[in-house]
């Protein structure tokens, strides 16, 4: 019984793990997609910036984008590469 146990909990974890790769995989995709300045749901250069949120000096931003011509929204969390605490300039 104790191995059917270590072995259900192993390939939980492991499934859990497997998605989780997947999932940050297609958030990378959907990133790129917008970064080349088109929708990734269909396709259209209708995406825009709606909301971006900075958490400090040295923290990531929270960048939001909305397709004007499908509706689709997401949120990415973006480390800004040219923060003043990167380099220990702050001030």
């Amino acid at each position: 019984m104790d191995f059917y146990l270590l072995a259900f909990i192993l390939i939980l974890l492991t499934g859990s793990v497997l998605v989780y790769i997947y999932y940050l995989k297609e958030k990378k995709e959907q990133l790129d997609c917008i970064r080349r300045g088109f929708c990734p749901h269909c396709k259209q250069d209708n995406i825009e910036l709606i909301d971006q949120r900075s958490s400090g000096c040295s923290g990531p931003t929270l960048m939001s984008f909305e397709c004007l011509n499908c509706g689709y929204t997401n949120s990415f969390s973006v480390q800004n590469p040219d923060s003043c605490c990167g380099g220990g300039g702050c001030d």
